[in-house]
């Protein structure tokens, strides 16, 4: 029978702060890397639409389906070890890990978006010609607000599917959650029982997301639910 040991984990100081700065640093770089990805995806789902110049159109598109069709760990390493070679520049491993994220996250943002956009009725867009209102004011006020209330569910699940992704950024050097974990267990040699923990960590990561995601839902969508 396995002999499980998990004080091994607990009794030394310096690895609970080691778990503790991991967990800090896996929630800022995710949450940073979804807000300024969900930006960039908004430009890039706009820069799809109709209206948008051919070259915007399939410069967009071109870059979703670059980034979609090739597995992060190259695009991480891509950002750390090749463009400073390109640009001539050094970063530290967590402004790499930072970018690599957004960039990635972006993509599949920016598809996510493009459906929230496609999904509002012409006939609401129509109407907002009708009453003389810009392009811009249709696009911020009418259509934005019913694509993310008709995608917000689509885009919890796609940044925790993303969140969990992130742990490959360990394999740079920087010291999120896995590293943690790894770094814990080649001291301790108890793999099993480190992994569980962190497995656990990630899950109660991954439901404070969905609740920050969920309050955000009910208080920004009220309407949706009042209509």
């Amino acid at each position: 029978m396995f002999d499980f040991r998990f004080y091994e984990i607990w009794r030394e100081p310096d690895f609970i702060d080691r778990l503790i700065n991991g967990v800090w640093v896996s929630v800022e770089l995710s949450t940073a890397g979804g807000v300024f990805g969900l930006i960039m995806g908004l430009t890039l789902a706009a820069a799809q639409s109709s209206v948008s110049p051919s070259v915007l159109r399939y410069a967009s598109i071109s870059y979703i389906e670059g980034i979609r069709n090739t597995p992060f760990i190259v695009q991480l390493f891509f950002v750390t070890f090749g463009l400073p070679l390109i640009f001539n520049y050094r970063w530290p491993f967590e402004a790499s890990a930072l970018l690599a994220i957004v960039l990635n996250f972006s993509a599949y943002f920016a598809e996510v978006l493009r459906a929230g956009i496609e999904s509002v009725h012409r006939g609401q867009i129509e109407a907002a010609q009708s009453l003389c209102l810009t392009r811009r004011q249709t696009f911020f006020d009418i259509v934005l607000p019913q694509a993310f209330a008709n995608v917000w569910p689509s885009l919890t699940s796609q940044f925790v599917f993303l969140f969990l992704t992130t742990g490959l950024i360990s394999e740079i050097g920087v010291e999120d959650l896995t590293w943690s974990g790894r770094y814990i267990a080649d001291r301790n040699f108890r793999d099993f029982e480190v992994f569980i923990v962190l497995t656990l960590l990630y899950v109660l990561i991954v439901f404070g997301y969905k609740a920050i995601f969920s309050l955000v839902q009910r208080f920004a969508f009220r309407w949706r639910v009042a209509r």
